[in-house]
This record gives structure tokens, sequence and C-alpha cells, in this order.
């Protein structure tokens, strides 16, 4: 994610100056994001500047048959065609793995459909509106936005319910494929949290999902951010996350949150990083899932901020 835009190379970034910088920096391996292009893949397993700890799926970002970016695709879309497109990255992503000797894939198990598209729920933009004004939905507010804001999460609530019904088996089936594929290769499937609430699973869900498979197969992938904004919208306690699903834990994309904005250089924002570090396996990957709009110094500065913290 951190290298976009950062290492131009004709219409691309160029990989193999992405991975020297990460060495500079102080990151002895990557994770291989989504929007990396083919070439950009095969720049970074050829690399001798860092290994390969994972590969978020869809790896590499290639056009599907109807122009659709691979990302956009939904794992647990209606439409079986899309589904199985998509699933059919997410094995691609798995023999890139194998070819890379990475343990661990990322996968985002898509969402609700609205109108036929993998959409954020009206009522939870409307919420984080409301944070934006300063209304924190995770906290009691005062007076007239007491109504709103309990308004709207319910609405939300049962929004999510009754869409799940729907999407949900979708999802689980793509699941099956994808770890059906995974296992004779040795490569574990990390379940990502998500940063909408429209999305799966949810802490139940992820609970449902793992329940199916050995813990060296499917596991669950924490990301730090999407834990905290959905906290901060009342939707989602954090606590719950590690607290119940530690066990599963095979990963974490860890970066700081500033309002409801994430992504951002651990150490440039406001997580309380006590319960990530009682809470992550001592094993688990910690991946810096770093935008590229923050600095290099605050991206070298972001390894000895969480040593201190305990989370590293």
């Amino acid at each position: 994610m951190w290298s976009q835009g950062r290492f131009p190379d004709g219409d691309r970034d160029s990989m193999l100056r992405f991975a020297e910088a990460a060495s500079r920096l102080g990151y002895p391996a990557v994770e291989i994001n989504y929007v990396i292009p083919p070439e950009g893949v095969e720049e970074l397993l050829s690399s001798n500047h860092v290994s390969v700890v994972s590969l978020h799926s869809p790896t590499p970002r290639v056009k599907a048959v109807n122009g659709r970016w691979s990302e956009t695709l939904n794992l647990a879309a209606l439409d079986d065609e899309e589904r199985a497109q998509a699933v059919s990255f997410a094995r691609g992503t798995i023999d890139h793995a194998a070819r890379a000797g990475a343990r661990y894939i990322v996968v985002h198990l898509g969402g609700i459909e609205s109108g036929g598209k993998d959409r954020m729920f009206d009522s939870e933009r409307r919420l984080r509106r409301l944070f934006d004004t300063g209304i924190r939905p995770d906290r009691r507010p005062s007076g007239r936005n007491d109504v709103e804001v309990e308004r709207l999460r319910r609405q939300t609530l049962v929004e999510r319910r009754e869409g799940a019904l729907q999407n949900l088996p979708q999802a689980r089936r793509s699941l099956a494929e994808i770890a059906e594929h995974a296992a004779p290769k040795g490569v574990a499937v990390g379940l990502e949290n998500r940063y909408h609430y429209h999305e799966f699973p949810s802490v139940d869900e992820m609970h449902e999902l793992l329940a199916d498979y050995p813990p060296d197969l499917v596991g669950f992938w924490l990301d730090v951010g999407h834990v905290e904004v959905l906290d901060r919208l009342g939707l989602i306690p954090k606590n719950r996350w590690l607290d119940e699903l530690g066990d599963r834990c095979l990963g974490a994309h860890v970066h700081d949150v500033n309002g409801l904005a994430d992504h951002r250089a651990p150490g440039l924002g406001d997580v309380d990083w006590s319960y990530i570090a009682r809470g992550l396996p001592p094993a688990a990957p910690r991946v810096f899932e770093i935008n590229q709009k923050q600095p290099e110094d605050a991206v070298a500065a972001a390894i000895p901020f969480l040593r201190e913290r305990g989370v590293l």
C-alpha cells in the first residue's frame, strides 16, 4: 500500500525500488498488496532485499472479464459468475503465495449487496457524518442527538442482520472453495475484519466460519484500524475481536487511526495499543499497512513506537 506513487517507473511503481526502501527503513519482509500488478509481483518475488510473508488477495491486480478490477469483485455476490471470478483470483493469490514461500494470504470475504452492488449502508454513512461533526456514537450523546444516533444504529443493525441472510451463504461457499485450494499448498487463509459494517465477517460470523476449519488452514486476520473505526461508530466493541478470537489470530494489519481515518503510521493517531499488545499472539506477523501519504520518517519511526508499546 505504501508504495503507491512513491517509486514511479513508467506507468507503474518500481517494486525493486520499494523493496530497497522497505529494507532501508527497517522492514525485513513485506505483504504484497492487491493493488500491485503482475510485473510488480514478479519484481518483489525476485528481490533479495525483502522476503514475502503474506499476500493480500486478490494479487496481482488484473482486469476481470467484465472489465472491473479484480479487487472490486464480491466473494459474497449473488451473481455466481462474479463470485466464481472472485474465487478464481483468490486461488491465483494462493498460487503466488506458494511460489513466494509465503505462509499467509489475507482475504476480504465480501459484503451485503444493495441494488446489486456491495456498498455501505446509508445509515452507516450518516453515523460517520455525525462522528465528523463531533458526535461520538460509541459514547452516550446528549440532548437531541440521543434519538438520532440510536435510531441510526438500530437501522444499521437491522440492515446488517437482514442482508446477511442473502449474502453470507455465498461468502461461506467461496471460503470453502478457497480453503480447498489452499490446503495442499501449505498456505493459510486469514479472514480480515472489515472497515464497513455491511462487510463480512462480523465477530459472531467469524466464530461460525472458523469453526469449520483447522486453525492452521483458516484463521482470523486482525485489522487494527477497522476494529477501531467500527468501535468508534458504536457498532462492534473493539475488545471482542481479540478477547474472543485471539487464539485463532494468524496475523495483523497494524496502523493508526485519526478520527475515522485509518492507515496512518503507528504513532500518528490515537489508537490505544495496550489491548493489541495484550491480545496478539506472539508469533502472528505484524504487517504495517500504511498508506502512501505517510512520510518515510514516520514509517521508520513506527517500528520503535510499537516496540515500546509491546506490540512488537
